[in-house]
Formats: C-alpha cells, structure tokens, sequence
C-alpha cells in the first residue's frame, strides 16, 4: 500500500525491494494459512464427536455463551468503578472474541489472498472482477485486523489494570496465581476442588530471562508503533 511514498519503500528496502517483499509476503501467508489449517486438524482430533455439540461448551471452551454476554456488561461497569469485577472462568470474553476473530480473519484473508498470490490461476474459474473485489476485500479486513490490534490488544496485553506493563505468558506459559485468583475466580475454584491446580503451578521464571522477554516484547511493541504512526502520517499520500 505505501509503495508510492519514501518510508514505505524504506519499508521495502528492508527486503530488498518491493517484488522481494512481495514474495516474503505470499510465503509467510501460505506458511500462515498452514498453521491455521494444523490447528484445524488439531480440532477435529480433540473433539469428542461422540459428545457434540455438548463437548464444544462448558468452562473449557472457547465457545461464547450467554455468561459472556453477562460478563461484558459487569467488567465495563469494573472499569468505569461501579462495580466489582466479574468472576470468569478459564477463558475471559475478550479472550473468545480474540481467538474468533482470528479464525474468521484467516478464512477472509487467506482465500482472499490465494486468489491474489495466484491471479492467472484463479482467474481460470472466476472473472477477472472478482480479484478486485478479493483485492479491496484483503485490504479492508487487513486494516481491521491492525485496528483491532493497537486498539484492543495492546490495551489488554499491556495496560489492563492485571497485565501492565505486559503480559508475559505468550513468553513464559503461565500467569501469576495472584492476577488468576482475582481475575478467574471461578476457574481456581474448579482447579482446586478437583485437585488439578497443583498440577498447574509452576516455578517464576528466572530474572534473566524475564528480562529478556521484557526486551524482546517491547522491541515487537516498539516496532509496532512505529509502522502504525508512519502508517497514520503517510496515509494520505497513497493511492487507494
């Protein structure tokens, strides 16, 4: 999108020009894509299927239900301090939102994208047309998912009131037991009355090694930023 101005094809020289970012960028979607279709594999081996639908719902899944709902309101109500936090279980709501807005982005973005990274192939079984409204389609949900991201994600990951300033299980694997118990009442209470939450508790990751999560995580939120302000700044200067 920013090949028309200097910082986005500075971007681009960091590839070695813009047919190489391209390239770099069809790959890591197809690699993408391959993850994502892992996990749907992964899915359809844990499913009970013997069980469905009642498998797919209950405190282990990541399937919303009417207690989210329920839970949004009173957690808004938190935050504004009219009311006490609301007690979650092992998944939190935004945690869901996250997780099924991902999936429904890999759908749009990688079938949108196929027919982009293989236009005289998919131009074989659609009209030409259709790649330009598979083009606006990618970039559009493309520009969501980025919104989504500086907007909502980083609040939760790094300037929610239990996480600041960052969240570092996607580092280390675990959270503390203190942000859980306040945060996933109902969650530690299931854990310790079945006995499954001395299985779960593991030790605190040495200094050294937090400390370089903190370095490497605020060098990804750095980074970040500075694509999302050059974005901002050079908006008007592109050709939509």
């Amino acid at each position: 999108m920013y090949y028309e101005t200097a910082w986005g094809r500075g971007l681009g020289w960091l590839f070695g020009g813009f047919e190489t970012a391209l390239t770099v960028h069809v790959y890591v979607g197809i690699f993408m894509l391959g993850a994502f279709l892992v996990h749907l594999v992964y899915l359809l081996i844990t499913i009970r299927w013997r069980r469905f639908p009642s498998c797919i719902v209950g405190p282990d899944s990541l399937v919303p239900g009417i207690n989210d709902l329920k839970s949004v309101v009173q957690h808004t109500g938190w935050i504004l301090g009219l009311g006490k936090h609301p007690p979650l279980e092992r998944w939190s709501y935004w945690e869901k939102f996250d997780y099924w807005a991902v999936f429904w982005g890999m759908i749009i973005l990688g079938g949108t994208g196929l027919l982009l990274a293989f236009p005289l192939a998919s131009s074989q079984y659609i009209p030409g047309w259709v790649l330009n409204i598979a083009f606006w389609i990618h970039r559009i949900e493309s520009l969501l998912a980025m919104a989504h991201i500086f907007i909502i994600h980083f609040f939760i990951a790094h300037l929610r009131r239990t996480s600041f300033p960052m969240d570092l299980a996607i580092f280390e694997g675990s959270v503390p037991l203190s942000t859980v118990e306040h945060e996933r009442p109902e969650w530690i209470n299931r854990l310790r009355h079945s006995g499954q939450i001395y299985y779960c508790l593991v030790a605190d990751a040495p200094p050294v090694r937090r400390a370089l999560f903190y370095v490497i995580g605020y060098l990804a939120v750095l980074t970040g930023f500075y694509l999302l302000v050059g974005a901002l700044i050079n908006s008007t200067r592109i050709t939509w």
